[in-house]
């Protein structure tokens, strides 16, 4: 992974998984991210706005880092890197996928939760692994457990965090947690950016320890 990524993330230890519906909502969103502390956005591509809406970002706030998420396909993976996304997320692994982001310099988190899949990340040369969904495959006891042999792999959970709980994810295993707590679908479509502002910055604080 390239350093500089690397340490922006682990910098912010949040990173929003952010679901656009409509493309123009998207540089806003980003906007309301950024005033809350959170310069990073891994924009999913389950909706059909996807792609265009991390086209708006590259253009419009140049100084986020923003990445596709749900990636589930080379087709997928091709048409996010032209666009100028600057990582990758997949919800799982996928070898062919993962060498091709390698091999363009960008950035790749692919899903693993089992041993095995971890050792075939491992084996194409990645540290840090997305582990989804995590409330469902053991959360932080498990992310301990895996940590025993496989010392040197950070891991990104996402799914079942909330600011209620974000504290326990913090633990040195966990390179930052994922969420779409932090930037509800919602709220993005009802236009209600202030309420993302806010729970990024309650967010902030919390990793802060403050």
């Amino acid at each position: 992974m390239s350093n500089d990524i690397k340490s922006i993330v682990e910098g912010v230890r949040l990173v929003p998984v952010v679901v656009i519906d409509d493309a123009e909502d998207a540089v806003p969103t980003a906007e309301a991210l950024k005033a809350g502390g959170v310069p990073i956005m891994e924009i999913t591509l389950r909706t059909k706005a996807g792609i265009a809406a991390i086209e708006n970002v590259v253009k419009d706030v140049p100084d986020i880092l923003v990445g596709a998420g749900t990636v589930l396909t080379m087709e997928q993976a091709e048409k996010a890197i032209a666009i100028g996304s600057k990582f990758v997320v997949l919800p799982g692994f996928d070898a062919e996928i993962v060498s091709y982001c390698i091999d363009k310099g960008v950035p790749v988190f692919p899903g693993c939760v089992t041993p095995t899949e971890i050792m075939a990340a491992m084996k194409l040369g990645l540290d840090v692994l997305k582990f989804f969904p995590a409330n469902v495959y053991g959360g932080i006891k498990a992310i301990k457990a895996l940590s025993g042999p496989f010392p040197e792999v950070r891991f990104m959970p996402t799914g079942g965090a909330d600011l209620n709980n974000l504290k326990d994810f913090l633990i040195p295993q966990v390179l930052a947690v994922g969420g779409g707590w932090l930037c509800a679908r919602s709220d993005i479509k009802e236009k209600n950016f202030d309420a993302i502002t806010k729970a990024c910055a309650e967010s902030v604080k919390i990793v802060k320890g403050e």
